[in-house]
């Protein structure tokens, strides 16, 4: 899917919820596929990278060109802490999703 179908799908969902066609967590749900489609088909030459791990970044999808930008992206969406000397990060591998 690439970025215009993925908007214009957005799109539709928050249409059908303006309109009272569907409820709040029928868009979420939409929405989020539409997200997760958008980034696992992601056309480009970085990958989908998945956390696992602890929580907070536990399940969190970046698009980044290597492992290691994966890592510092996946720090970076959930606290903003790219410091790898922090004890306070949390523990997590990332893998290509």
């Amino acid at each position: 899917m690439d970025r215009i179908s993925a908007i214009r799908n957005v799109e539709d969902a928050l249409r059908e919820f303006e309109n009272g066609e569907t409820d709040l967590a029928a868009t979420e749900r939409r929405v989020a596929a539409v997200l997760r489609t958008y980034a696992t088909e992601f056309d480009g030459d970085d990958d989908v990278f998945r956390a696992v791990g602890d929580d907070p970044v536990d399940g969190t999808v970046v698009v980044a060109p290597s492992e290691p930008a994966a890592r510092e992206r996946v720090l970076a969406v959930s606290d903003g802490d790219t410091d790898p000397d922090d004890g306070d990060r949390p523990a997590f591998e990332v893998e290509r999703f």
